[in-house]
């Protein structure tokens, strides 16, 4: 059976150009980068050139960047080591409450710690009120942290505002951008961004490896001791082969930026409008145009998410009821449940992100398939 692949929020393949660029570091080029020899200054050497492509895909310097395992550590380092280091000027952090849970769980960690968290809602399309953030901050405020782009329903947040809003009022801004990279051009500097967290699992480069920018002049403190690796603030040997598949990564995704972009979203649309002319009782989360190009996620009345997801992997077909790091959580969406769905609605969502390898007959496929298969739930559900 052909297996046709619609989570590419959850992670994307890696791309052949990417696992080519990655293999002499696997082999040959086998060397630690902490080491003063040739083959230590080799590893070195192309982690340098790593750290220089994902910086120019976001405009900050080269030495702003910090290599990680993920958009997971990159968040925790990022708001832990600055609430840490930063605690003597205030306590008072703002998020959002549609945040990754490596966000959300995160503050409240902190706020068990005696820190100070605002949840900021979000209206039905799931974009924080800039007047509400403008009235949170207090003279206690130091960060707000509040993600580019939603990773279950694809809104993006209006990032330059806050970052204004940020600026004005002397607040570090940190951004969850592990969905944004790849699929929205990112320019630090013109955004007032002064931390950035992503991961390369999600535009087509491994798992298990990930970078956060932040801005030169911030104190941060690391979290884990051990070395001096990543300018003493991320101690561990790096993971040079995964660190040149990051880099080359992000370097091919911003240079056929337009062209991935529009071919997501022309599916995106195709798939959308198949859905309401083939099947009744539904309902689309999210802002329809401020929102990543390949996302698509919709509620459909009187289905059991888990049982669709479940129908549809017997048919070769892979998609999600939301974030793959709360697959196993039987509770509603967080992020769902903050836009105003009810509990049914919000368990009735199927999540699809399409990537650069679907076609169009996928998604016909896509769209029969579900088509046959909610007909059946909704059949037996009656009986």
């Amino acid at each position: 059976m052909k297996i046709r692949y619609f989570d590419h929020a959850a992670t994307t393949p890696v791309r052949e150009e990417v696992i080519k660029e990655m293999l002499p570091y696997f082999g040959v080029e086998y060397g630690n980068a902490s080491v003063m020899y040739s083959l230590g200054r080799n590893a070195k050497k192309a982690m340098s050139n790593a750290r220089r492509r994902v910086a120019e895909a976001i405009n900050c310097k080269t030495d702003e960047i910090y290599f990680t395992s993920c958009g997971s550590e990159s968040d925790n380092l990022a708001i832990k080591g600055f609430a840490y280091a930063n605690k003597d000027k205030g306590n008072h952090i703002i998020t959002s409450k549609i945040e990754h849970h490596a966000v959300l769980d995160t503050c409240k960690t902190l706020e068990r710690q005696g820190f100070k968290v605002t949840y900021l809602d979000v209206d039905e399309k799931g974009i924080v009120d800039l007047n509400q953030l403008i009235n949170s901050i207090s003279k206690d405020t130091i960060l707000i942290t509040i993600m580019f782009a939603n990773n279950e329903i694809g809104t993006i947040q209006p990032i330059r505002g806050i970052g204004k809003i940020a600026k004005q009022n002397n607040i570090v801004f940190h951004t969850d951008a592990v969905q944004a990279i790849g699929n929205v051009k990112i320019d630090v500097r013109d955004l007032n961004i002064d931390m950035l967290s992503l991961s390369g699992h999600k535009f087509y480069a491994p798992k298990g490896v990930g970078a956060l920018y932040i801005k030169d002049g911030i104190n941060f403190e690391k979290l884990q001791d051990g070395g001096e690796q990543e300018k003493n603030k991320r101690a561990g040997t790096e993971n040079v082969a995964e660190i040149v598949g990051l880099g080359k990564a992000i370097e091919l995704i911003y240079s056929e930026f337009d062209d991935y972009n529009k071919s997501l979203r022309d599916l995106r649309d195709y798939y959308i409008a198949e859905v309401k002319d083939n099947i009744d009782g539904i309902k689309i989360n999210g802002d329809l145009e401020k929102r990543l190009a390949g996302n698509a996620n919709i509620s459909f009345e009187n289905v059991d998410g888990s049982e669709l997801l479940f129908k549809l992997d017997e048919q070769g077909i892979c998609a999600s009821a939301g974030s793959a790091c709360s697959t196993q959580n039987p509770m509603p969406s967080h992020v769902l449940t903050a836009i105003g769905l009810k509990q049914e609605m919000a368990n009735s969502t199927l999540r699809v992100s399409i990537g650069k390898d679907n076609t169009k007959e996928d998604v016909d496929y896509l769209v029969s398939t579900l088509k046959n298969i909610i007909n059946e739930i909704r059949v037996n559900k009656k009986q």
